[in-house]
């Protein structure tokens, strides 16, 4: 059993990442609704960088690591990202709508890979299953 003090310091790193995840998110999408030129550039990849580094320790956690590595998780990734990636390369122009739908079906690509990974793995331990079975080994 962890000490009271313990388990505080861990719901307020966890406040934190969360904060910070979203403070970037809020930064990269809003940015152009409040600053100009330079500026909304720096603060649309600052924000993207820092949602996209509390993203992935966030990922890292084991509730959430469980929860994205669950196959109704991945279909549904696979599905809506690559629906969305094909999406944006019919409905935006130029450089944006080719890198953003590029990205979105990387995420989608991301998730097939899960998807074979876990299949992959239910068949080697059905395998190891049976010829232990069998008594093979």
């Amino acid at each position: 059993m962890s000490s009271p003090l313990a388990t505080v310091k861990k719901f307020v790193a966890d406040l934190l990442l969360w904060q910070c995840f979203v403070v970037g998110l809020a930064a990269s999408a809003g940015a152009g609704a409040v600053l100009d030129g330079t500026r909304k550039d720096v603060a649309t990849a600052v924000g993207t960088v820092v949602a996209l580094i509390a993203g992935s320790r966030i990922a890292k956690k084991p509730r959430i690591k469980a929860f994205l590595s669950r196959p109704g998780t991945l279909w549904f990734l696979f599905l809506f990202n690559g629906g969305t990636a094909v999406a944006m390369y019919f409905t935006m122009d130029g450089v944006k709508g080719v890198l953003a739908a590029a990205m979105m079906g990387l995420v989608s690509l991301g998730a097939a890979g899960g998807l074979v990974a876990g299949r992959r793995k239910k068949a080697e331990a059905e395998a190891e299953v049976g010829a232990v079975v069998s008594g093979r080994v």
